[in-house]
């Protein structure tokens, strides 16, 4: 099967880029021919090593322009996108095709939409984020620091500041979303991969109702390391600085409950949290291989994040080390954390909440109690690249109409042109 895989990135910046990305490469190892169709560079040199042919067309995203003005043609019609994908899936054979789309809102626009629409091979699009439904990707209100209730491009909507920056901004991010909703991305879409419950509750009213919807849980990169040895260490936050992500309700909690917060990321937040709480212990930016040697010594991992986050991985890495997790209840990390087993969810934006979760694992053998739980229900059923890989493949297959073909018997090669 040949598999064009859409993406904004052709290197890992994030959680999402690490998906697709990883996923290009597993697929390639299990024989498919692979193709990663980016906007922005450079390419991660794995991809080449495991035979995944990327199409990268040079140019920068949202976050590296120096002026969303500048910026804005591409931003809100990227016309170079549209041309070039519409020539990769042109040579495509759609009954050996899948246009598999992980990413479109940083650098390659709505443009796309249309290519999508018009392909005769399906389209399977994974929703990291909820920018299909939502003007700024996250139903999130950044002035206020708390998830957004109003209908998307309703008059609640269209009158609220809620971008992170200004006014005039958040109408530049409507326009775009009215643009995508009418020009075919979301009508393009022939099956929808989500990774969570509350993921999939929050984008079902603005899809079609024949929107075809799997779940496919985004993979994990842990190995099996077996139970922890004591004592554990401090409470940790791993991620990034911002106010969506509740690093100041983390270090207000660890004051209320006499303990030490310890953050490994780095982000805007950062200079005013260390102003704020000198106590705190701030690593700064993490390798993967130290921010998983900071999760297997942490007392438990809290994630405080105040937004819908849809599937956060290292909830689930920290977990699958043996490490309970304190969860926000707003976003999906929650539904990885069994409360009062491997972890406890507390309320959202609320540090005395929090502070109270915290307190029952103050006691090591309470929390090391539940770092074995934590170890032994994720490792009862891994969210390991290869389950990852099949339940796309089963996607892929399904879309296709592949199965219905295996069962009726080889089918013809496709006619070609002589000459």
């Amino acid at each position: 099967m040949r598999i064009v895989l859409v993406a904004d990135h052709a290197y890992i910046n994030g959680g999402q880029a690490k998906v697709s990305l990883e996923s290009a490469i597993g697929l390639a190892r299990r024989g498919h021919e692979v193709v990663l169709f980016a906007a922005v560079g450079p390419a991660d040199p794995r991809l080449a090593e495991a035979g995944v042919r990327t199409v990268i067309l040079g140019q920068t995203d949202v976050t590296k322009a120096r002026s969303l003005a500048s910026f804005g043609v591409q931003w809100l019609w990227n016309a170079p996108a549209a041309a070039r994908l519409r020539d990769l899936v042109a040579e495509s054979d759609p009954r050996d095709t899948v246009i598999h789309v992980h990413a479109w809102a940083k650098a390659l626009s709505p443009s796309i939409g249309p290519v999508l629409r018009a392909a005769a091979a399906p389209v399977v699009y994974t929703a990291h984020e909820y920018y299909l439904a939502c003007p700024n990707g996250g139903f999130y209100d950044y002035p206020v620091a708390a998830p957004c209730h109003r209908t998307p491009n309703g008059l609640a909507c269209l009158t609220h500041n809620c971008d992170s920056r200004t006014y005039p901004r958040k109408l530049m991010r409507v326009a775009r979303h009215a643009l995508m909703r009418r020009t075919g991305l979301v009508e393009g879409i022939d099956a929808m991969i989500t990774i969570s419950e509350l993921q999939r509750q929050a984008l079902a009213p603005y899809l079609p109702a024949s929107t075809r919807t799997y779940d496919v849980p985004n993979p994990v990169d842990v190995e099996p390391l077996g139970h922890r040895a004591g004592p554990p260490g401090d409470f940790v936050f791993v991620g990034r600085l911002s106010p969506e992500k509740g690093p100041g309700v983390f270090a207000e909690a660890a004051r209320l409950a006499g303990v030490r917060a310890v953050f490994a990321g780095d982000g805007l937040a950062r200079a005013e949290l260390e102003a704020r709480h000198p106590e705190a212990l701030f690593l700064g930016w993490q390798s993967p291989d130290q921010v998983k040697a900071v999760l297997r010594g942490a007392r438990a991992l809290v994630f405080p994040s105040v937004w819908y986050e849809g599937q956060p991985l290292t909830v689930l890495e920290a977990l699958a080390l043996g490490t309970p997790v304190l969860v926000s209840n707003v976003c999906a990390g929650r539904e990885a954390v069994q409360h009062g087993e491997n972890g406890f969810w507390f309320r959202s934006n609320d540090p005395q909440a929090l502070a109270n979760a915290m307190s029952h694992l103050v006691n090591d053998a309470t929390a090391m109690r539940m770092g074995r739980a934590a170890y032994d229900r994720f490792w009862a059923a891994p969210l390991t690249l290869e389950r990852h890989l099949d339940g796309l493949e089963r996607v892929y297959r399904e879309v296709s109409g592949q199965e219905a073909d295996q069962e009726a018997g080889p089918r013809p090669p496709p006619m070609r042109a002589a000459g």
